[in-house]
């Protein structure tokens, strides 16, 4: 059974990718942002218009779900141009977002609602 690639090495294969291309010259935060938000419309639009139903009905297609991973994949290769682009490590602003919403939703508050931490 072959390795699964893990990030940093799926990170230097998309490089590679843009650099034998020579398409590094586009990707200025300004760019890469829009990209992004291009990208993560795209995900949006599988599910514009359904109900909760329809949108777990949606995933479990193995057609559709297919669509929507090569979208999730774009915003994702985007996310990570962009981290790098603003010398940003993308794991280090996960965790301290992480801590911070821990601080903003304590469990007891926050359980079970969608509230905003502002409103609890």
């Amino acid at each position: 059974m072959a390795k699964k690639p893990d990030l940093n090495e799926t990170i230097a294969a998309i490089e590679k990718f843009r650099t034998e291309r020579d398409w590094k010259q586009f990707h200025n935060p300004k760019n890469l942002a829009i990209a992004l938000m291009c990208e993560a419309s795209e995900v949006a639009e599988h599910f514009m218009w359904q109900n909760m139903e329809e949108s777990r009905a949606y995933i479990k297609d193995k057609k559709k779900l297919a669509e929507l991973q090569t979208e999730l994949a774009d915003v994702a290769i985007y996310l990570l141009f962009l981290c790098q682009e603003a010398g940003v490590d993308l794991v280090q602003i996960i965790n301290e977002k992480m801590e911070l919403n821990s601080k903003k939703y304590p469990v007891e508050k926050s359980k079970g609602s969608a509230l905003k931490y502002n409103k609890l």
